[in-house]
């Protein structure tokens, strides 16, 4: 499979920053790939980090003004399957920031007792599903699970951060990822779900909104905090547009009840 996606990201820094970006996949197989960030007329050096579980963050220091971030990549074939040891158990068992799983173990106990692996699983997704609304733009980056819960609505991160929470108050580990999604709409950098059950990591989209074979990984982490495509140290800024775009030679139908790994 031939997959591409590009970010196109226009905003205005109100003083100096250090910026941080995380729209680079972390796939291996790239054909082709490109990163530029502009401002004022000129490039902007950047330094690629990676961290523990594969996410290329590009660090890179802004001025007052209008920035601009253009990336285009092309991917040949998959990448291998997410590799895990002791220590991602432990901190994806754990209640993060957006997480509140401890709040949620009553309520992961009432609806889903007795149920494990697979079954699990679906029996998450399809509550999730049924218990929020999907509307872009409901909610702010302050709202964790419970208010979301509690709203009754979001968006795909909040979708994300519910499940999580969920499956984490039943001791299942599980993490936050952003991924460029064909046949996403509309279309934006999606937040999708993975958990660790019989042995290896399987994705999950708990809005349904796009087939999950064709996904591209960008960060991983505990929630939307550790996987944001850019944070700023310093200065505020002002954002002006986030285009995205993401396909793929091939979309085989995805009934989500399938195991599939993220790849």
């Amino acid at each position: 499979m031939q997959r591409q996606a590009t970010a196109d990201i226009r905003f205005h820094a109100v003083g100096p920053a250090r910026m941080i970006l995380a729209v680079a996949v972390a796939h291996g197989g790239r054909s082709s790939e490109q990163l530029e960030i502009e401002q004022a007329g000129q490039r902007i050096p950047f330094v690629e980090m990676v961290d523990p579980y594969g996410s290329r963050l590009h660090e890179a220091d802004i001025e007052a003004g209008d920035v601009t971030i253009r990336y285009a990549v092309e991917v040949d074939g998959f990448s291998p399957r997410a590799a895990t040891d002791d220590l991602d158990i432990l901190t994806f068992l754990r209640q993060s920031r957006y997480c509140e799983s401890d709040a949620l173990h009553e309520t992961a106990h009432e609806n889903f007792d007795g149920l494990e692996g697979q079954a699990l699983l679906l029996a998450m997704r399809e509550w999730t599903a049924a218990n929020i609304r999907y509307e872009h733009g409901s909610t702010s980056t302050e709202d964790g699970a419970l208010a979301v819960l509690e709203a009754g609505r979001g968006a795909c991160r909040d979708f994300a951060h519910v499940m999580i929470a969920m499956l984490r108050a039943r001791d299942v580990p599980a993490r936050y990822v952003s991924v460029y999604a064909p046949e996403l709409r509309p279309m934006d950098f999606h937040a999708v779900v993975e958990a660790y059950v019989e042995g290896e990591w399987q994705v999950i989209d708990p809005t349904g909104l796009a087939p999950r074979h064709s996904f591209l990984r960008i960060a991983t982490g505990r929630d939307a905090a550790d996987a944001a495509f850019m944070t700023t140290i310093g200065g505020p800024i002002e954002m002006i547009s986030v285009d995205v775009t993401a396909s793929a030679s091939e979309v085989p139908f995805d009934d989500h009840a399938e195991p599939i790994p993220l790849r």
